[in-house]
């Protein structure tokens, strides 16, 4: 097969090159940054530079493909982030019409079938819809849990204050993911015959934050690691300190916001809670320990 894949070689993108070239599939990588091609071509793809929000490259990138897998960057342009978020989805939607692309693989999010009061989930949910109005393209939204790599941003709030925490309590799970796994169910996706528009839960591991602080705690030799419930102004006011832009801090804070109402996870529970992936927590905590020694 060809297969055009957007996202450069990220979390999920390299894991996802590397399991398609290795299956034999002529892949293309698109990638904003010139300085990404030779490492590209290294691994075996084509590279295509260029925008996400240039329809004529893009209409390029995925004429003559097969299938492919599109994903938009977190928190995208840093400022009018959700917005940003749905154009990129309209610039790809348009780009598969004149392709005529036929099959494509969305990275969306749980909660993604909300329309409001997801913070950043709030573009996908648009891409979504846009998605739904193409005719012809078969679709398999994969809606991805947390990543397990964002707990990597905890590690100066683990060292400095001795906690763990977010602005939701330490009793609410919530759906986690590792970029392996999503790679996985892609290269999955990518490659099977069904039709339509179908909706996937890429999750690894379910667990409440009191099991995350307990699972990330034990792998740095702190057991008890505690989880704090903050309210909104304290975790708003923590995510400014560290760095963030206010806009970003606030989309994360309203993600919470999610949680703590059931919101973000409750699609992911009427389904069944289906987990697919293969890298739990506690392997996770593995990798998560290594990185906090170095830090």
């Amino acid at each position: 097969m060809k297969i055009t894949i957007t996202g450069s070689l990220g979390n999920i993108g390299r894991h996802l090159v590397d399991i398609l070239i290795k299956q034999g599939h002529e892949v293309s990588v698109i990638s904003s940054s010139p300085e990404r091609a030779s490492e590209i071509e290294h691994l075996g793809a084509k590279a295509l530079i260029g925008s996400i929000f240039d329809v004529p490259f893009l209409t390029a990138s995925f004429s003559g493909a097969d299938a492919a897998f599109l994903m938009t960057p977190p928190n995208l342009g840093g400022q009018h982030i959700v917005e940003n978020t749905a154009n990129a989805g309209k610039a790809y939607a348009t780009a598969i019409k004149l392709a005529g692309l036929k099959k494509i693989v969305m990275l969306s999010s749980v909660g993604a079938d909300f329309d409001a009061g997801t913070g950043p989930i709030r573009g996908l949910h648009q891409i979504e819809e846009i998605y739904k109005t193409l005719r012809d393209v078969h679709i398999t939204f994969l809606r991805a849990g947390y990543f397990y790599t964002n707990f990597y941003n905890d590690i100066p709030l683990i060292k400095n204050a001795g906690i763990e925490g977010s602005n939701f309590p330490s009793e609410i799970k919530i759906p986690l993911v590792d970029p392996l796994d999503i790679a996985t169910a892609a290269a999955d996706a990518l490659q099977n015959s069904e039709v339509g528009h179908h909706v996937r839960y890429i999750v690894s591991d379910y667990v409440s934050g009191a099991e995350i602080a307990h699972t990330l705690g034990a792998a740095i030799g702190n057991p008890n690691l505690p989880w704090i419930e903050f309210t909104d102004e304290q975790a708003l006011d923590g995510m400014l300190k560290a760095g963030l832009p206010t806009e970003i801090a606030s989309l994360y804070v309203e993600m919470g916001q999610a949680i703590l109402a059931g919101k973000l996870q409750q699609d992911f529970e009427i389904q069944g809670q289906p987990i697919y992936g293969k890298i739990q927590l506690n392997h996770f905590a593995i990798d998560f320990a290594k990185r906090f020694q170095k830090l």
